[in-house]
């Protein structure tokens, strides 16, 4: 009885902890979304600063809280299996700061993207939501994935490309251009920059991966209403 009551408190604990995550995670990507746009691409704002610091306490604070309610013969390899989830969720671009270590914008703010590794963990949670909840969800999962990768490699193209490409005016042109690399299209806007043209190859590169997805779920779903039929 004392064991069922124990994995209760466990689950009840660790989808608190994700729903947690989740809005941690939201809060960051909001932050890092006005931090660019907003942003003079050269140094970072106090306020994101902050936004940082707590959303990586809340990171490392889940970690911590699942370790502690996972049972003691498992610690350890909870422990090493996830530390990578938890060497994401150092706020390292503060440790920067508290030091003031002399690093460039562009290598601050890849260190700065670090985070939002973890934030993707968090979003999962979102997508185990929508597959769980039936084989009719699965396209909702795939364009909320689809969505956020494309979301991300634009707001990072948008950063590093803004200041030296002509061809870039505004982040909706950041936008199209992470779509036009996610669907193979291309678009007519070079990158100069060499985080830029590292994005420009790993778009497609996913996008191959995952347009043949959407492919076979549509014939699915069509042969299904078939057989229905």
């Amino acid at each position: 009885m004392n064991t069922v009551a124990s994995d209760s408190n466990r689950s009840a604990t660790c989808t608190f902890m994700s729903f947690v995550t989740l809005l941690a995670g939201i809060a960051l990507l909001v932050s890092v979304s006005y931090e660019i746009i907003t942003g003079n691409h050269e140094v970072f704002s106090d306020w994101y600063l902050t936004t940082q610091l707590c959303v990586c306490i809340v990171f490392m604070a889940d970690f911590f809280i699942r370790l502690g309610v996972t049972d003691k013969d498992d610690r350890p390899r909870y422990f090493w299996r996830n530390l990578p989830y938890f060497l994401l969720s150092v706020p390292y671009l503060n440790i920067i700061d508290w030091f003031d270590l002399p690093l460039d914008r562009e290598w601050t703010m890849l260190i700065g993207i670090i985070p939002l590794l973890r934030t993707l963990v968090a979003v999962y949670v979102v997508v185990r939501w929508f597959v769980e909840r039936g084989v009719r969800r699965m396209f909702t999962a795939y364009a909320f994935t689809v969505i956020i990768i494309t979301y991300l490699a634009a707001l990072v193209f948008y950063d590093y490309e803004v200041m030296v490409n002509a061809r870039l005016h505004g982040f909706g042109n950041a936008v199209w251009w992470a779509f036009m690399g996610m669907t193979t299209v291309g678009a007519e806007i070079f990158p100069v920059t060499a985080v830029g043209k590292v994005l420009a190859v790993i778009l497609p590169a996913l996008g191959m991966l995952m347009l043949p997805l959407f492919t076979v779920y549509v014939a699915d779903l069509f042969k299904n209403d078939g057989d229905k039929g």
